[in-house]
C-alpha cells in the first residue's frame, strides 16, 4: 500500500532538513514524497530538483507564482492523485515540525480501519506530548479556536495542526476546488469533509490523534499581520460555506414559487378562455 506525503515549500532552501527526508525515503519504500515549490524567490526549486534527481519516489511540482500554502497543498495532492496509485495522501510542514514518526502513526490508524477516511494530528491532546509553542501563537491559536468551534460544530481540539492524512476518495473530494483562504484552509477541509461523508456521525469517519512531539520552528511564514486577519478570514469561511449556500437555496426556493404561481395563473387563464 502506497502512502503519499505533500510538502509545501516557500523559500525553504535554508530550512529544509534534507537529511531527514533522505533517511525516511530510504528506510520506507511504502511512501512517496511530493515537494511543491510555491513560487519561491530563493533557490528552493533548484535544491528540490537536485534532491529529486538522486532519489526514487520523490516528485517536485513547481508553481511559478506564490499562491500560499492552501493552493500549494491542493495542487500537490491533485498531482499525487493523478500521477501515482497512492491509497492515501496527506501533508506535512516542510520544516518537519511534526516528524515522520507521528505522521506514520496517522497513516497506520487510517489504514487499520475500514471506516476512517481522515486522520489528523493534535497538539492539544495527551499529557505526555512534548509540545513547544511561542506565547503569541498560543494566544492567537486560542482565540481562533473558539471561532472555529462555532463554525464547525465538531468536538475537534486542534484543526490547524500541519499533519493530516486522507483516503484517496476523501482527498479527491476535499481538494478539487480552490480554497477561499491562504492559511486557514484546514478549517475549510473539515467543512468539506462533513459534506463528503454526508452524515451526522462525522466523527466516526475521522480521528484526532495526539502528537508525541511537535516543535514551533523559527521562520514561520505567517506574519503578525496574517494573524490579525484570522478572524476576518474565519468570518469569510462561515459566509462561503454556511451563509451563502443558505441564501442561494432560499433565493432559488422563492424564484421557483414565483414561477409556479405565474405558470398556475397562465394555466387558469387558458382554462377560462
Amino acid at each position: 500500500m502506497k502512502n503519499g506525503i505533500v510538502i509545501p515549500c516557500y523559500n525553504e532552501s535554508n530550512r529544509l532538513p534534507l537529511d531527514q527526508y533522505d533517511a525516511f525515503i530510504k528506510e520506507d519504500s511504502n511512501y512517496i514524497l511530493c515537494f511543491v515549490n510555491d513560487g519561491s524567490n530563493d533557490d528552493t526549486l533548484e535544491v528540490l530538483q537536485k534532491f529529486k534527481n538522486k532519489r526514487d519516489r520523490v516528485y517536485v511540482y513547481d508553481m511559478p507564482c506564490n499562491k500560499g500554502k492552501a493552493e500549494a497543498v491542493r495542487h500537490g495532492i491533485k498531482h499525487m492523485l493523478q500521477e501515482t496509485n497512492v491509497s492515501n495522501v496527506g501533508f506535512l510542514d516542510a520544516d518537519l515540525s511534526t516528524d515522520f514518526n507521528d505522521y506514520k502513526r496517522l497513516v497506520k490508524s487510517l489504514n487499520d480501519s475500514t471506516d476512517l477516511q481522515m486522520t489528523f494530528g493534535s497538539r492539544k491532546m495527551g499529557n505526555e506530548s512534548q509540545i513547544e509553542r511561542k506565547g503569541f501563537r498560543s494566544i492567537a491559536s486560542m482565540v481562533a479556536g473558539l471561532m472555529i468551534k462555532f463554525i464547525l460544530g465538531l468536538p475537534i481540539k486542534d484543526t490547524q495542526c500541519g499533519a493530516k492524512v486522507f483516503s484517496r476518495n476523501a482527498a479527491s473530494y476535499c481538494f478539487t476546488q480552490p480554497f477561499h483562504t491562504r492559511w486557514l484552509f484546514d478549517v475549510e477541509l473539515f467543512v468539506r469533509f462533513k459534506s463528503f461523508v454526508n452524515t451526522g456521525k462525522v466523527m466516526s469517519f475521522m480521528r484526532e490523534i495526539p502528537l508525541l512531539k511537535w516543535m514551533d520552528v523559527e521562520g514561520s511564514k505567517i506574519t503578525i499581520n496574517d494573524s490579525i486577519q484570522i478572524p476576518l478570514q474565519l468570518l469569510n469561511i462561515a459566509y462561503q460555506y454556511n451563509v451563502k449556500p443558505s441564501v442561494k437555496s432560499n433565493f432559488q426556493t422563492i424564484m421557483y414559487a414565483i414561477w409556479s404561481m405565474i405558470s398556475f395563473q397562465k394555466v387558469g387563464a387558458n382554462v377560462g378562455q
